[in-house]
């Protein structure tokens, strides 16, 4: 089947022509953020500060995100992210063009992106599958991994490097906000379908907005507490779960925050070269989305997803080990190449095997305990280069988290579910896609 087979259904055209468009907006965010992030403070900590305030207010929503895209229509929730993204990051370049910005600045606008991408993720995993029949999941996967590395990595920090030298941050700022505006007139396009509205009970007549309100969020915790049930039974679920959580505490705030300081500091280069360095991953992702899209569906997962997302977090040392633009990009291109490879299996069989109408909370649940720790990884990427030194932690935080990673798969019953590929979706599809 041809990786381009999905597109051939409008909403989903629509739903990843808005997204990729968005997802160009963020590379140029990007770049955008850590440039005028050192200009306020040349100091990790600058950078480290404007991830913590986003991070946090994304786990601390995400779950209610995952219950609401359940609850309501995943469409309008999406419309509704973008929106209030885009207010934001249109806010901070207001700001940031007026006058000298503040660091406070910056992370009150990540603050708020943040929780919007809380109910903007979980409603985006869970809708895929409504838009495409189960056999063509592995293609929209692949297309995923295909345009989010393209715009996000490739495309957006290059257009973002040449942004900042020619229109200043709070021009790249702005077409980040015309990038969400976009998104969600694309979204608004797609014919409405509903989400998997949980049943809540009779309502007796309840007719007081108190009582109805209470009984509201009773449902919701209900819910959300279902979904918490389910990954718990489901030892693949939660234990890759937690992998992601102590891996991602090892490299994402080293590497958000150490590689353009590398870059800026030790290679004494500009936005430019850092868009450069970013764009050579965006590379890498769309060859290994490529390579796992064309090929058949792994017999047994498991095993091939964590290979390659340990390649992918013991190529991190490579950037650490780098000593110029070119081993930076190189060792970016195998990260990243390597993640795609093992996260368009990792999509689909999670697409698969969950249900679609807790499918939402699932996600949210992936969300919430994969980044759980990412602030604590932005809050400790300062004080600990400062002891070990910026290449020593990326070379440590590379080898460890690869150690971890592979460590995972030897869980008890991580493995037996490969012998389990039972499509739990086949009849979630809308025909009206």
């Amino acid at each position: 089947m041809l990786i381009t087979a999905p597109l051939r259904r409008r909403d989903f055209r629509l739903l990843w022509t808005g997204m990729a468009v968005s997802l160009l907006g963020d590379g140029i965010f990007i770049v955008a953020v850590a440039w005028q992030a050192y200009a306020i403070s040349d100091h990790p900590s600058a950078l480290a500060y404007v991830g913590v305030a986003t991070s946090v207010p994304q786990l601390v929503f995400l779950l209610v995100g995952g219950a609401v895209s359940d609850r309501l229509s995943r469409r309008t929730v999406l419309f509704w992210a973008d929106i209030v993204r885009a207010l934001a990051v249109g806010a901070l370049a207001v700001v940031v063009a007026g006058r000298s910005a503040r660091l406070y600045e910056l992370c009150l606008a990540g603050a708020v992106i943040g929780t919007a991408t809380a109910f903007a993720s979980p409603s985006f995993d869970a809708l895929v599958p409504q838009l495409v029949p189960g056999p063509e999941l592995v293609q929209a996967n692949a297309i995923e991994q295909f345009a989010r590395p393209f715009a996000l990595q490739l495309a957006g920090p290059a257009v973002g490097g040449v942004a900042v030298a020619l229109l200043r941050p709070w021009g790249a700022f702005a077409l980040d906000a015309t990038s969400f505006v976009f998104s969600a007139l694309c979204v608004r396009r797609m014919a409405a379908i509903d989400g998997y509205r949980v049943a809540t009970g009779p309502s007796h007549g309840v007719g007081l907005g108190q009582e109805a309100g209470a009984g509201h969020r009773a449902s919701l915790r209900r819910e959300v507490g279902e979904g918490l049930r389910y990954v718990r039974s489901q030892v693949w679920l939660w234990g890759t779960f937690l992998s992601a959580t102590f891996t991602y505490l090892l490299f994402i705030g080293p590497t958000q925050v150490l590689l353009p300081y590398i870059v800026r500091n030790s290679l004494h280069q500009g936005a430019s070269t850092y868009g450069v360095v970013l764009a050579a991953g965006g590379v890498g992702a769309l060859v290994g989305a490529v390579f796992s899209g064309y090929r058949p569906h792994p017999r047994r997962p498991m095993p091939w997803i964590y290979g390659w997302w340990t390649l992918a977090t013991l190529a991190v040392a490579g950037y650490g080990l780098a000593t110029s633009s070119w081993g930076l990009a190189g060792a970016a291109v195998v990260v990243n190449g390597a993640e795609a490879a093992g996260t368009v299996v990792w999509a689909t069989v999670k697409q698969r095997r969950v249900v679609n109408s807790m499918l939402g909370r699932v996600s949210s649940i992936d969300w919430a305990i994969s980044t759980a720790l990412l602030p604590l990884s932005y809050a400790l990427t300062a004080p600990v280069a400062e002891v070990l030194g910026v290449r020593s932690t990326l070379v440590g935080v590379g080898v460890l988290g690869a150690i971890v990673t592979a460590g995972f798969l030897l869980l008890p019953g991580m493995r037996a579910g490969d012998l389990v590929m039972a499509d739990a979706n086949a009849s979630t599809f809308s025909t009206s896609a």
